[in-house]
């Protein structure tokens, strides 16, 4: 039989809105964040809504040169295009053939829902680091109806994880998502603060996952070609900011980011909010911090990765359903958020049209809210099956 199992992650982070100080775009357009200014001009600050407030007419609409421009999304705004279907439609800029070549990027392109699929599938085959039946053992124990998954109860009298090699968490990537792991405050309502040891640890562990595996390698691959990414530098910088940026979730206090949210997990309102990695499950366990109550949901997969949906206490705070894809590296598990993120913000993606995915947990980490001058961003997960490659029994 086939292995079935894919996690996607929609995340979408702080966004801060347009014209945020008077610094100029004025012969910056396309150049990388610079933390000297307080706004930028980049493509990435339209997503985390850090631009200056002359963007628009200095590197966007109001512009008529490709400079910094080449391979963007089309924006019916502009005067004139800087993509690769511009020449289709007769409306690029005059310059767009001498600083774009005509491919930038690839030749970009809508990704489908199918590309995603494939994608996926190739990320899966390529994720060499992932856990092995002699590296990882777990032992579920007691399963309950959903309808039972708010009881509180600790209806399994071991741990969940049995054993787990430590010569797997030493790889490299392990390695480097460890060293991040430990660097934020659990409770939200506390600005986070990052040393430059911790920056460092931050930049070395999305080099090592995605420009050290061959899985990384192949994501960037695949928004080069789609055009998302003009080149990898690009495309790092931005999963930088998407995932370690700050944002508020308590009293505008800058206490969070994707990587806390998902990966460390964080206390809010007196509950666990987020917590979705396997390592980080098990490192707590290990240290009698965290004690493993039950699960509702275990996927019917015979190897790893494996999707669980648990139920447990952590230091005191409950977790109703806390859903992690249990032995996959955490570039698989890197990777396949930033696709889904990056492919369909504020969506949830659709791996196999038609099919339901019963029994998948389905969580809202976080809620949308709307102020004047901030917007605290929606957090979504989900689980989508999806048929990848196996050999036949």
């Amino acid at each position: 039989m086939k292995v079935i199992v894919l996690l996607t992650l929609c995340v979408t982070l702080i966004s801060q809105g347009y014209g945020n100080s008077l610094d100029s775009c004025q012969g910056r357009c396309g150049y990388g964040t610079n933390n000297n200014f307080s706004c930028q001009c980049n493509t990435s600050c339209e997503r985390f809504r850090d631009c200056c407030s002359d963007y628009v007419e200095q590197c966007k609409g109001g512009a008529t040169s490709c400079k910094g421009r080449c391979d963007e999304r089309y924006n019916s705004q502009n005067k004139c295009h800087c993509n690769s279907k511009c020449d289709q439609h007769n409306n690029c800029c005059n310059d767009y053939t001498d600083l774009c070549g005509g491919d930038a990027g690839g030749g970009g392109g809508v990704i489908t829902d199918a590309d995603i699929k494939a994608v996926s599938e190739v990320l899966y085959a390529l994720d060499s680091n992932k856990a092995t039946a002699s590296e990882l053992i777990i032992d579920p124990q007691a399963l309950v109806p959903n309808s039972q998954t708010s009881s509180q109860k600790d209806l399994s009298s071991r741990p969940l994880f049995r054993y787990v090699d430590g010569a797997l968490l030493s790889r490299p990537t392990y390695a480097a998502f460890l060293a991040v792991l430990d660097n934020y405050f659990r409770m939200t309502g506390q600005t986070e603060h990052f040393s430059p040891q911790q920056v460092a640890e931050q930049e070395t562990f999305i080099k090592e996952a995605m420009s050290n595996t061959e899985l990384g390698r192949e994501l960037f691959a695949f928004f080069y070609t789609k055009g998302v990414y003009a080149s990898e530098e690009e495309f790092l910088h931005d999963l930088k900011m998407m995932w370690f940026g700050l944002y508020s979730r308590n009293n505008g206090k800058m206490d969070s980011s994707g990587f806390e949210h998902i990966f460390a997990g964080e206390i809010k309102g007196g509950k666990v909010s987020g917590f979705h990695n396997w390592i980080q499950f098990y490192l707590l366990e290990k240290r009698g911090k965290l004690n493993y109550y039950s699960h509702s949901f275990n996927g019917p997969w015979t190897t790893f990765p494996d999707v669980m949906g648990m139920q447990f206490k952590w230091d005191g705070y409950f977790k109703q359903v806390g859903s992690v894809v249990i032995g996959c590296s955490p570039e698989f598990d890197f990777a396949l958020y930033s696709l889904c993120y990056i492919t369909r913000p504020w969506k949830t993606v659709s791996s196999e049209p038609g099919r339901k995915a019963t029994h998948h947990p389905n969580l809202h980490l976080g809620q949308n809210y709307l102020w004047e001058w901030e917007e605290v961003h929606r957090l979504c997960l989900s689980f989508i099956p999806l048929k990848l490659p196996s050999d036949e029994q």
